[in-house]
């Protein structure tokens, strides 16, 4: 079941994008929708983009519900080793 929620924000980083080049990011979408490419029912969609820089500065990704999960958990385990004098 889609739900329509669409989540924007903004964020500073960088992604790999087609042919192998790095790019900035200032924006990423997250919803859980139907997707495009992965072989699930239901996904859920993130897309870090440039928006300055053309439909092909854009990086997406579709997660299983569970492997969303799972990210978002190594995520916080990642940030949680680094010492608090290195956050910024």
């Amino acid at each position: 079941m889609c739900t329509y929620l669409t989540v924007k924000d903004d964020v500073e980083g960088s992604a790999k994008g087609p042919g192998g080049s790095w790019f900035r990011v200032s924006d990423v979408t997250v919803y859980y929708d139907h997707p495009v490419h992965a072989m699930a029912e239901h996904t859920l969609n993130i897309d870090f983009s440039a928006p300055a820089g053309g439909p092909g500065a854009r990086v997406a990704l579709e997660l299983t519900a569970e492997s969303a999960r799972a990210l978002v958990a190594a995520v916080q385990r990642a940030l949680d080793a680094v010492p608090q004098e290195m956050l910024s």
